[in-house]
């Protein structure tokens, strides 16, 4: 056994670098953002789920894979569950990815990740939390049960506390909802001075039933959403607004980042040329790229 690659289809715009990725739960994560995409892969469906057969694999699964790529907490269920607490499964995994020297990137929304800081500093470690607004009307709305915004940004600012690199997600900016350029300054001049080295953004793209659990939530936001996406079209499942509105909203808020002086990816959004950074912010962890980076400025 060896640790699973990250497959995600370039035909989605995806930009990622290799790398490896765990997911140490399955099923709906608790945390119930109206918008997971996750929902459409059948291993995400029904109740979050603790995978306790990885501790019994974890350690040949690391010792078994060569290359020292960096390992993603992971891309669907929230590695830092409630359930984390008691079954410690992502805790455990983390020590032994450290122990072979895996560098690791943890994606999250929950403040529970600060437990973990011990094993972090033990391995090239990128801590990335999403906070998609600081407001608590709208998170509530459309994460009714993470952790709040502040509890996240409380998170990020201990991390970066530590010396380890923080990146957070603006992810999803949702038209209408959270893209308002005055709470987005507010957001990412928050985060700027909590310690984050960089902003990753991308749209909302929704998957198929998104549209009609919306209508049951809230109708005047759905016939907002709707209209704004009905010309939009899909791409390997998920429902991307059209081009133009993409680049509209990006070239809005891209500049407050930068002047901030804070690094700027865009997920899968078909706009590379935007970044100036990689976009999971694994170049914080990846010690051969930095490496290359080194040796072009010297040169």
């Amino acid at each position: 056994m060896k640790l699973p690659i990250f497959n995600a289809p370039r035909a989605g715009y995806c930009t990622c670098l290799p790398k490896y990725n765990l997911n140490t739960y399955l099923g709906r994560c608790a945390h119930a953002c109206i918008y997971c995409y996750a929902v459409k892969f059948p291993s995400f469906i029904g109740p979050t789920s603790p995978r306790l057969k990885l501790l019994d694999h974890i350690e040949s699964m690391a010792r078994d894979t060569q290359r020292k790529l960096p390992v993603m907490m992971s891309d669907c269920t929230d590695s830092y569950q409630p359930l984390e607490k008691e079954h410690k499964i992502t805790r455990r995994c983390a020590e032994v990815l450290a122990k072979h020297s895996f560098p690791l990137l943890i994606v999250t929304k929950s403040d529970s990740v600060t437990r973990d800081l011990d094993v972090f500093k033990q391995t090239p470690t990128v801590v990335s939390i999403t906070v998609t607004t600081l407001r608590e009307d709208i998170a509530s709305f459309i994460e009714p049960h993470a952790p709040s915004p502040d509890r996240r940004i409380s998170a990020l600012q201990k991390v970066a506390n530590k010396d380890i690199p923080v990146v957070a997600r603006i992810d999803p900016i949702i038209p209408t909802i959270n893209d308002d350029e005055k709470d987005f300054e507010r957001l990412v001049s928050t985060l700027a001075e909590v310690g984050v080295k960089q902003i990753t953004m991308a749209t909302m793209k929704p998957v198929k039933g998104f549209f009609s659990t919306l209508k049951q939530l809230n109708p005047e936001v759905y016939e907002r959403l709707f209209r704004l996406y009905a010309d939009g079209k899909w791409v390997v499942g998920y429902k991307y607004l059209r081009e133009e509105l993409r680049r509209k909203i990006l070239e809005k808020l891209r500049p407050i980042v930068l002047k901030h002086e804070l690094s700027f990816a865009s997920c899968r959004e078909g706009f590379s040329q935007l970044n100036t950074a990689l976009c999971d912010g694994t170049a914080y962890c990846r010690n051969l790229l930095n490496a290359y980076f080194d040796n072009l400025v010297k040169s």
